[in-house]
């Protein structure tokens, strides 16, 4: 635990990246495939869904990139200060219903029971806002605060430089010097 937040931060923050990057890549992708090949929701799987289709349907690997997610804003939260570390618990705070969101359609897929008595399992907020929307929401609203927090981390003032225990203050030396 003390490498990811000491000399390994900065790795492991651009490894945590990758990850989030690779999802985003999805979801944009199935937008595109909706919303410029007006492609029927059904059929708009992302990339990896179009030779897995079964992975777009699979509520445990929804789940478990929720999970990772939230496992990662949390393990990587003690390296950040300041300013920075105010923004990555923000999303860190909405990581957390989005994980609640993705635990309710998981249970809901486990035992058969829908919200609402629906056909398939419903999150909360998708009473309100349809699936792929609100996913994109739920992303944009983890990820925006989360790259604000990095950049902010990349670039310490001088009293952040000086509270930083990682391998990011070494990364940043040239930031504001």
């Amino acid at each position: 635990m003390r490498f990811l937040n000491s000399r390994g931060h900065h790795l492991c923050l651009k490894l945590y990246m990758v990850i989030v990057l690779a999802h985003w890549a999805e979801h944009i992708i199935q937008a595109a495939q909706i919303y410029v090949l007006d492609w029927p929701v059904e059929q708009a799987r992302g990339a990896l869904g179009i030779p897995f289709p079964w992975l777009v349907t699979s509520e445990w690997l929804h789940y478990g990139y929720a999970l990772i997610m939230l496992i990662g804003l949390l393990l990587l939260l003690p390296g950040f200060t300041g300013r920075s570390r105010a923004w990555w618990t923000a999303s860190l705070l909405v990581q957390v219903w989005h994980h609640f969101e993705h635990l309710l359609l998981l249970v809901q897929a486990a035992n058969g029971v829908n919200i609402g008595g629906g056909d398939a399992p419903t999150s909360l907020i998708q009473l309100l806002i349809p699936r792929v929307e609100l996913h994109l929401f739920y992303n944009t609203i983890v990820f925006v605060p989360m790259v604000v927090a990095m950049y902010l981390h990349m670039r310490p003032n001088p009293s952040e430089r000086e509270a930083m225990d990682c391998s990011c203050a070494h990364a940043s030396r040239g930031a504001h010097e």
